[in-house]
């Protein structure tokens, strides 16, 4: 039992923070696959939902506060899995309460509040992390590793990103209380995935959208045009109207062949699978995000996907929307 509490003590103790919702739910299952992590809290809107929850995970504490969570000692780090329009403020209320933070995609929906996020980590020091999981998904990782060795070379990126969403709801088919964006949210997926794997910023951007809808007041169809200090380009195709199969795949064509990528699974031109087992420890991005966020701490140094780095990606969606509006 002494054995034990010694070396519960050394687990990096976390905190997720909307972990009743669908990518919260991911985060823990990830989580259970990481060893030395303890989640010692979790936060979620509604008392009954989140303690029933707590119960079923074996977790200790829960609530439906932030503040309750962030100022508990057995709280070390938290990860963000709530509204958009919540990040900004809750990442800078978790650094100035001394805690590490990973934001789930995306850090903000403004740039103005995404370079609060980042003021306020180069003021702690303290690791804070973009959720842009596209950097971990074994299939994007597999074309980086390439591009990296002088393998390939990207010369368009070609990606759709279909739902089927006329009312705010999650992935999980749930109500939700707040409104998804096609471009600060689903397009930063793929603005950032073009930057990081052709290494430079985008050099021209411009996006087009389709009427608003009239009740969630946002653009339900979008086109994305970009282009790299390289010279390769990126067209992005997003709906909230598709009713069919949903979510996003990518189109890399490259010098040296052309790949599919969707999700965690990566195909050749001809839809023949590549083989991902040796890319990293999982298959699951989710995990992998958790993983580096986890180690990065552990280990004093930047993360992949560093706020500061991810910021270029921020500034990108914001030259879309002001060229669009």
């Amino acid at each position: 039992s002494y054995l034990k509490t010694i070396l519960k003590d050394k687990f990096m103790k976390i905190c997720v923070a909307g972990a009743y919702g669908a990518f919260g739910l991911k985060h823990l299952d990830a989580l259970k696959n990481i060893d030395g992590v303890e989640v010692t809290s979790i936060m979620g809107p509604t008392k009954e939902k989140i303690e029933a929850l707590a119960a079923e995970r074996g977790i200790n504490h829960s609530s439906t506060t932030l503040e309750e969570c962030i100022k508990r000692s057995d709280v070390e780090a938290v990860i963000l899995s709530t509204p958009t329009q919540m990040h900004a403020d809750q990442a800078i209320a978790c650094m100035e309460a001394g805690k590490h933070v990973l934001i789930e995609i995306p850090m903000a929906d403004t740039l103005e509040d995404s370079a609060r996020v980042v003021k306020k980590h180069r003021e702690t020091g303290l690791t804070c992390m973009a959720g842009q999981v596209r950097r971990f998904n074994p299939s994007h990782q597999w074309i980086k590793n390439k591009i990296d060795a002088g393998e390939l070379k990207l010369q368009q990126m070609d990606a759709q990103t279909y739902f089927f969403r006329r009312t705010n709801t999650n992935a999980k088919g749930e109500p939700r209380s707040w409104t998804d964006h096609l471009l600060w949210h689903h397009a930063c997926h793929t603005v950032d995935l073009f930057q990081y794997q052709t290494g430079g910023k985008v050099v021209q951007a411009y996006g087009l959208q389709g009427p608003l809808h009239p009740e969630l007041e946002i653009a339900m169809d979008m086109s994305i045009g970009l282009k790299a200090e390289d010279g390769a380009i990126c067209t992005l195709s997003l709906s909230f109207n598709n009713d069919g199969p949903f979510g996003t795949f990518f189109r890399y064509i490259c010098d040296n062949g052309t790949f599919i990528a969707r999700y965690d699974d990566l195909f050749d031109g001809n839809n023949n699978q590549i083989d991902l087992s040796n890319v990293a420890v999982s298959n699951n991005g989710i995990e992998l995000i958790d993983r580096e966020f986890i180690s990065a701490i552990s280990e004093g140094r930047t993360p992949n996907a560093c706020v500061t780095d991810v910021i270029s990606a921020m500034e990108t969606l914001d030259k879309i929307e002001r060229s669009i509006s």
